[in-house]
Protein backbone atom coordinates (compact mmCIF):
# COMPACT_ATOMS: atom_id res chain seq x y z
CA UNK A 1 0.00 0.00 0.00
CA UNK A 2 2.95 2.30 1.02
CA UNK A 3 4.67 1.67 -1.99
CA UNK A 4 1.47 2.23 -4.68
CA UNK A 5 0.55 5.83 -2.92
CA UNK A 6 4.81 6.73 -3.37
CA UNK A 7 4.22 6.13 -6.68
CA UNK A 8 1.19 7.89 -7.18
CA UNK A 9 2.55 11.11 -5.42
CA UNK A 10 6.10 11.25 -7.38
CA UNK A 11 3.62 10.81 -10.14
CA UNK A 12 1.88 13.75 -9.33
CA UNK A 13 4.84 15.40 -8.69
CA UNK A 14 5.57 15.34 -12.13
CA UNK A 15 2.23 17.17 -13.17
CA UNK A 16 1.61 21.05 -12.18
CA UNK A 17 -1.59 20.54 -13.43
CA UNK A 18 -2.82 17.45 -11.85
CA UNK A 19 -3.28 14.34 -13.10
CA UNK A 20 -6.73 12.27 -13.60
CA UNK A 21 -7.09 8.61 -12.14
CA UNK A 22 -7.07 6.69 -15.33
CA UNK A 23 -3.33 9.33 -16.20
CA UNK A 24 -2.37 7.99 -12.82
CA UNK A 25 -3.14 4.10 -13.03
CA UNK A 26 -1.13 4.06 -16.82
CA UNK A 27 1.66 6.16 -15.53
CA UNK A 28 2.23 4.17 -12.04
CA UNK A 29 0.53 0.02 -13.14
CA UNK A 30 -1.89 0.57 -10.17
CA UNK A 31 -5.38 -0.56 -11.07
CA UNK A 32 -8.13 2.21 -11.08
CA UNK A 33 -9.63 0.75 -7.85
CA UNK A 34 -6.33 0.75 -6.45
CA UNK A 35 -5.49 4.09 -7.40
CA UNK A 36 -9.60 5.17 -6.36
CA UNK A 37 -8.79 4.24 -2.55
CA UNK A 38 -5.13 5.28 -2.26
CA UNK A 39 -6.27 8.77 -3.76
CA UNK A 40 -9.12 8.88 -1.04
CA UNK A 41 -6.83 7.89 1.50
CA UNK A 42 -4.07 10.38 0.75
CA UNK A 43 -6.78 13.60 0.31
CA UNK A 44 -8.12 12.52 3.74
CA UNK A 45 -4.64 13.01 5.07
CA UNK A 46 -4.27 16.17 3.48
CA UNK A 47 -1.08 15.01 1.01
CA UNK A 48 -3.49 15.23 -2.06
CA UNK A 49 -5.95 17.47 -3.25
CA UNK A 50 -8.94 17.12 -5.68
CA UNK A 51 -9.91 19.22 -7.93
CA UNK A 52 -13.06 18.43 -10.45
CA UNK A 53 -11.48 14.86 -11.59
CA UNK A 54 -7.99 15.95 -11.64
CA UNK A 55 -5.88 15.33 -8.44
CA UNK A 56 -2.42 17.39 -7.28
CA UNK A 57 -0.43 17.63 -4.42
CA UNK A 58 -1.78 18.81 -1.19
CA UNK A 59 -0.29 21.67 0.78
CA UNK A 60 0.66 19.42 3.96
CA UNK A 61 2.73 17.28 2.16
CA UNK A 62 4.73 20.75 0.53
CA UNK A 63 5.00 22.04 4.40
CA UNK A 64 6.62 18.32 5.32
CA UNK A 65 8.68 18.22 2.00
CA UNK A 66 9.70 21.99 3.01
CA UNK A 67 11.55 20.47 6.38
CA UNK A 68 13.99 18.67 5.12
CA UNK A 69 17.21 19.68 5.25
CA UNK A 70 20.09 18.51 3.44
CA UNK A 71 22.53 20.45 5.46
CA UNK A 72 21.71 22.10 8.71
CA UNK A 73 20.90 26.07 7.71
CA UNK A 74 21.56 25.65 4.22
CA UNK A 75 18.11 26.12 2.49
CA UNK A 76 17.77 29.53 4.80
CA UNK A 77 21.23 30.55 4.29
CA UNK A 78 21.02 30.17 0.39
CA UNK A 79 17.50 32.18 0.74
CA UNK A 80 18.68 36.16 0.15
CA UNK A 81 21.86 35.94 -1.70
CA UNK A 82 19.84 33.61 -4.87
CA UNK A 83 17.18 35.85 -4.91
CA UNK A 84 20.34 38.59 -4.98
CA UNK A 85 21.93 36.92 -7.84
CA UNK A 86 19.05 36.43 -10.08
CA UNK A 87 18.40 40.50 -9.61
CA UNK A 88 21.58 41.31 -10.45
CA UNK A 89 22.16 38.87 -13.49
CA UNK A 90 18.20 37.52 -14.56
CA UNK A 91 19.53 34.06 -14.46
CA UNK A 92 17.77 31.55 -13.23
CA UNK A 93 19.33 30.36 -9.74
CA UNK A 94 19.43 26.73 -8.64
CA UNK A 95 21.10 25.46 -5.32
CA UNK A 96 21.94 21.96 -5.16
CA UNK A 97 23.08 18.67 -3.57
CA UNK A 98 24.42 15.31 -4.51
CA UNK A 99 21.73 13.05 -3.67
CA UNK A 100 21.43 9.34 -5.78
CA UNK A 101 23.76 10.43 -8.07
CA UNK A 102 22.12 13.53 -9.10
CA UNK A 103 22.19 17.12 -8.68
CA UNK A 104 18.90 17.76 -6.76
CA UNK A 105 17.75 21.50 -6.69
CA UNK A 106 16.62 22.45 -2.95
CA UNK A 107 16.43 25.83 -3.46
CA UNK A 108 15.48 28.04 -6.91
CA UNK A 109 14.57 31.06 -8.36
CA UNK A 110 13.64 31.47 -11.97
CA UNK A 111 15.22 33.70 -14.54
CA UNK A 112 14.99 34.62 -17.98
CA UNK A 113 15.24 31.18 -19.29
CA UNK A 114 11.58 30.62 -18.39
CA UNK A 115 9.98 28.53 -20.14
CA UNK A 116 12.31 27.28 -22.22
CA UNK A 117 14.22 25.82 -19.27
CA UNK A 118 11.95 25.56 -16.21
CA UNK A 119 13.71 25.02 -12.82
CA UNK A 120 11.96 23.40 -10.07
CA UNK A 121 12.81 22.19 -6.33
CA UNK A 122 12.62 18.82 -6.24
CA UNK A 123 13.95 18.12 -9.87
CA UNK A 124 17.48 17.31 -10.94
CA UNK A 125 20.66 17.54 -12.79
CA UNK A 126 22.87 14.93 -14.66
CA UNK A 127 26.41 15.05 -12.90
CA UNK A 128 27.92 16.34 -16.18
CA UNK A 129 25.92 19.38 -15.98
CA UNK A 130 27.99 22.41 -14.74
CA UNK A 131 26.22 22.10 -11.11
CA UNK A 132 26.87 18.64 -11.27
CA UNK A 133 30.55 18.94 -11.74
CA UNK A 134 31.13 21.60 -9.16
CA UNK A 135 29.09 19.28 -6.74
CA UNK A 136 32.04 16.53 -7.06
CA UNK A 137 34.67 18.70 -6.49
CA UNK A 138 36.70 20.66 -9.17
CA UNK A 139 39.53 19.19 -10.72
CA UNK A 140 40.97 22.72 -10.80
CA UNK A 141 39.98 26.52 -9.09
CA UNK A 142 37.01 28.76 -10.41
CA UNK A 143 33.80 28.21 -11.84
CA UNK A 144 32.69 25.18 -13.63
CA UNK A 145 31.75 26.98 -16.81
CA UNK A 146 29.09 25.38 -19.29
CA UNK A 147 29.01 27.00 -22.83
CA UNK A 148 26.03 25.12 -24.55
CA UNK A 149 28.03 22.01 -23.63
CA UNK A 150 25.41 20.24 -22.23
CA UNK A 151 21.85 22.10 -24.05
CA UNK A 152 22.00 23.91 -27.00
CA UNK A 153 21.13 27.44 -26.14
CA UNK A 154 22.25 27.09 -22.25
CA UNK A 155 24.96 28.28 -20.76
CA UNK A 156 25.59 27.89 -16.62
CA UNK A 157 28.58 28.98 -14.23
CA UNK A 158 28.67 26.81 -11.15
CA UNK A 159 30.64 26.76 -8.18
CA UNK A 160 30.36 24.62 -4.70
CA UNK A 161 29.64 26.07 -1.82
CA UNK A 162 31.41 24.56 1.19
CA UNK A 163 31.23 24.15 5.09
CA UNK A 164 33.02 25.97 7.56
CA UNK A 165 35.99 23.00 7.76
CA UNK A 166 36.09 23.24 3.61
CA UNK A 167 33.58 20.39 3.16
CA UNK A 168 31.06 20.56 -0.18
CA UNK A 169 27.79 20.64 0.85
CA UNK A 170 26.05 22.13 -2.24
CA UNK A 171 26.36 23.94 -5.88
CA UNK A 172 25.14 26.94 -6.90
CA UNK A 173 24.50 27.49 -10.52
CA UNK A 174 23.02 30.21 -12.50
CA UNK A 175 21.70 29.23 -16.13
CA UNK A 176 21.43 32.23 -19.01
CA UNK A 177 20.35 31.92 -22.47
CA UNK A 178 23.64 31.13 -24.84
CA UNK A 179 24.75 34.91 -26.69
CA UNK A 180 22.49 36.50 -29.46
CA UNK A 181 22.43 38.23 -31.86
CA UNK A 182 23.67 42.29 -30.48
CA UNK A 183 21.22 43.63 -28.31
CA UNK A 184 19.55 40.33 -26.88
CA UNK A 185 20.61 40.56 -22.92
CA UNK A 186 21.13 39.61 -20.43
CA UNK A 187 21.63 36.74 -22.99
CA UNK A 188 24.84 38.61 -24.71
CA UNK A 189 26.57 39.10 -21.14
CA UNK A 190 29.82 37.34 -20.40
CA UNK A 191 29.94 34.49 -18.76
CA UNK A 192 32.51 35.27 -16.58
CA UNK A 193 31.21 38.36 -15.50
CA UNK A 194 28.40 35.47 -14.20
CA UNK A 195 30.94 33.41 -12.55
CA UNK A 196 31.13 36.24 -10.77
CA UNK A 197 28.29 37.13 -9.49
CA UNK A 198 28.17 33.23 -8.48
CA UNK A 199 31.00 33.46 -6.49
CA UNK A 200 29.74 36.36 -5.00
CA UNK A 201 26.57 34.92 -4.16
CA UNK A 202 28.06 31.54 -3.13
CA UNK A 203 30.49 33.26 -0.89
CA UNK A 204 28.05 35.01 1.03
CA UNK A 205 26.12 31.71 1.75
CA UNK A 206 29.02 30.12 3.07
CA UNK A 207 29.67 33.08 5.52
CA UNK A 208 25.89 32.49 6.44
CA UNK A 209 26.51 29.08 6.92
CA UNK A 210 29.57 29.79 9.39
CA UNK A 211 27.20 31.65 11.34
CA UNK A 212 24.52 29.04 11.87
CA UNK A 213 25.12 27.01 14.83
CA UNK A 214 24.25 23.24 14.66
CA UNK A 215 25.69 19.95 15.43
CA UNK A 216 25.78 17.16 12.45
CA UNK A 217 24.17 14.54 12.97
CA UNK A 218 24.42 11.11 11.67
CA UNK A 219 21.60 11.48 9.89
CA UNK A 220 22.09 14.57 7.81
CA UNK A 221 25.50 13.05 6.84
CA UNK A 222 23.50 10.12 5.60
CA UNK A 223 21.35 12.56 3.61
CA UNK A 224 24.50 13.32 1.19
CA UNK A 225 25.94 10.34 0.92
Amino acid sequence: MLEGAFALLEALSRREDGAGVTELALACGVPKASVHRLLDQLISLGAVERHGARYRLGARLYRIGQAWQPHPGLREAARLPLHRLRAATGASVVLTVLHEDRALTVSSVPGVLEPVLPVRNGSGFPLDTAAGRALRGPSRPGPVLDREEVRAGVCCAALPVRAADGSVVAALAALVPAPGPAGSAPAGQPLDRLAQGVAQAGAAITRRLARTPHRPSALSRGLLR
